[in-house]
């Protein structure tokens, strides 16, 4: 009697089906968790590592001071984003935009004035913009402009200096300036999709054809953007946090009253740093008495467009060879405005 073998049973997968919304519920609870898990180690750094290094000490605090500054502009820019992408009518925005493509960079470029978020929350909200519809280089000029003309900024680079050696204004008109230099540049290149990964084409594939109404279409594109941002997020602020440790301060210091090399000194310590744009002015003002004020521009100028954690941002979106293009544009501009600076003031 021959015996008939019994088919294997199905694989878990295929008896107990996960929904994406418990995928989704599974993966922000996993992300809240994380951000426990961080507050707690930056408050019980020196506890848990009783025998480290006082410079492994000192990079780790540091790294994570930076991406808690940071996490909540980026999770408010997320927020921003689905706003814009989910809740916003079609053509509520683009009605206003003017025809003539310089035209429409120059407006938005003014767009951070009403969105108050610093350079982390502009880059998801960015992404926002490009999902709706907006093109590249219209979104790269709100994108480098917005974290200096934001109001916050200017209120605190006010406060910070005042109208003194023409800090503020420089800031404000150089931003803007670099902003519509680079969203020309990249208008001339014949691709503009060449510009952007392969990786965040296929997220507005996901995002675009999630099925349901609004609220799930929030919930699905939230996850996915902060399952996009929070790795880049982390991994810049331990770069930040590293490097900052590495490099001697005091060489930099060393050179602050030389008007050209004060300038290059202050444009690394500001790609360095990685400190929020919100705030950056009252670092600066600790450097005033010691740089030449055209540094201080520099450093202004240059932090919260292309530091670690901003490139490390902006790699979820742009390619390798637009953000090498961004650096050498905005450290270029930000050199001739601060050369500019020191002859006048």
């Amino acid at each position: 009697m021959t015996r008939t073998q019994s088919p294997a049973p199905p694989p878990l997968t295929a008896r107990l089906p996960v929904s994406p919304a418990t995928r989704r519920t599974v993966t922000l609870g996993l992300g809240v968790a994380t951000v426990a898990v961080l507050f707690a180690v930056d408050a019980l750094v020196p506890g848990l590592m009783p025998g480290a290094p006082t410079r492994v000490q000192d990079g780790l605090t540091l790294a994570i001071s930076v991406l808690i500054e940071s996490l909540p502009f980026v999770v408010l820019g997320v927020v921003l984003s689905i706003v814009v992408q989910v809740w916003v009518p079609a053509g509520a925005i683009e009605r206003w935009m003017p025809r003539r493509a310089w035209a429409r960079r120059a407006v938005l470029s003014l767009l951070g004035m009403v969105i108050p978020v610093c350079e982390c929350g502009n880059v998801p909200f960015a992404r926002g913009l490009l999902m709706r519809g907006f093109s590249v280089p219209e979104t790269l000029t709100f994108l480098v402009a917005a974290p200096i003309v934001n109001p916050i900024v200017i209120i605190t680079t006010h406060q910070a200096f005042g109208f003194d050696d023409g800090v503020l204004i420089a800031r404000l008109v150089g931003g803007y300036l670099v902003a519509n230099l680079i969203g020309w540049i990249y208008s001339r290149h014949p691709d503009h999709d060449a510009l952007v990964t392969d990786r965040f084409r296929d997220t507005c594939e996901l995002v675009m054809h999630e099925p349901g109404g609004r609220w799930r279409r929030s919930l699905a594109q939230f996850v996915v953007e902060l399952r996009a941002v929070m790795p880049a997020l982390v991994i810049g602020s331990a770069v930040a946090g590293a490097v900052q440790v590495l490099v001697p301060r005091s060489a930099l210091l060393a050179i602050g009253s030389n008007p050209v090399l004060s300038i290059v000194a202050m444009m690394m310590l500001a790609m360095i740093v990685s400190i929020c744009s919100n705030v950056d002015s009252f670092f600066a003002l600790s450097f005033a008495s010691t740089f030449t004020p055209g540094s201080i521009v520099a450093f202004l100028l240059v932090g919260p467009l292309v530091d670690v954690k901003m490139l490390a941002l902006l790699r979820t979106t742009f390619t390798t060879r637009v953000l090498a293009g961004m650096v050498v544009t905005v450290l270029l501009t930000a050199f001739a405005i601060a050369v500019g600076v020191n002859l006048v003031a």
